[in-house]
């Protein structure tokens, strides 16, 4: 598979402190990567600095061969990146179909097909974003970056604080737009045994740095390494 996206010795953070400390990693065309660790481990630190919302202190981000490094996010997202992030950022005061027909571009992914995904979107399609649940926002801010229909989608813990039904039903619309129609993805995810199954790979951060990299499948059944680094062997 080609290389879609390149993290090369990234040092970045807010104003003068550094919370990413020299990361580097690469992601296939069409491969999901779990980015999991404690909290405060610079996970979100990190899809920030991808989408280029904090300030880089050091190193290199390249998307499908194109220098990213210096452009703005807007300038990212034309370039292919969807970011979900924990504050969903949809349009409150528009409607969920103004949401999504406000930012689609052409491809595969249509507002029809969104739909489709979440079909209780379709329902509240005239509903404006502040009318929605949390989970009915937290798909729309998922549908919405699906119709950028982007190379790359970053899922910043898109199931926090959500009820175990609506975490059951975004997890499998998550899982079939990763693992089944081959999306390259991120996914930050404070529980590994929610996101492991749907993802091929997985990095682990400590510190701002990487202390794990390897197959999600060969992480989800090693509880030594579960419990030393996410503590979660035992649940």
């Amino acid at each position: 598979m080609a290389e879609l996206l390149k993290v090369d010795g990234l040092r970045s953070g807010y104003g003068e402190a550094v919370v990413v400390q020299g990361i580097s990693l690469t992601l296939e065309q069409g491969q999901s990567l779990a980015l999991l660790g404690r909290n405060g481990t610079g996970k979100t630190t990190l899809l920030n600095t991808l989408v280029g919302v904090t300030r880089r202190h050091a190193g290199r981000i390249s998307l499908g061969g194109q220098d990213i490094t210096a452009l703005a996010p807007h300038q990212r997202a034309a370039a292919g990146i969807g970011w979900v992030p924990q504050e969903r950022n949809i349009f409150k005061s528009l409607t969920v179909h103004e949401n999504l027909t406000a930012v689609a571009r052409p491809g595969a992914w249509t507002v029809a097909r969104a739909y489709d995904m979440f079909p209780r979107l379709a329902e509240r399609k005239s509903n404006l974003g502040n009318q929605l649940s949390g989970g009915e926002q937290q798909m729309l801010a998922v549908a919405r970056a699906l119709v950028l229909n982007p190379k790359l989608l970053l899922l910043d813990e898109p199931l926090e604080g959500l009820a175990p039904i609506i975490v059951e039903e975004l997890l499998r619309s998550i899982a079939r737009v990763v693992r089944d129609e081959g999306m390259s993805a991120i996914i930050v995810e404070q529980n590994p045994r929610l996101i492991l199954p749907i993802t091929q790979r997985a990095v682990v951060l400590d510190r701002g740095s990487v202390v794990h990299e390897g197959a999600s499948a060969e992480l989800l059944v090693d509880r030594e390494r579960l419990d030393r680094w996410l503590g979660v062997a035992k649940h």
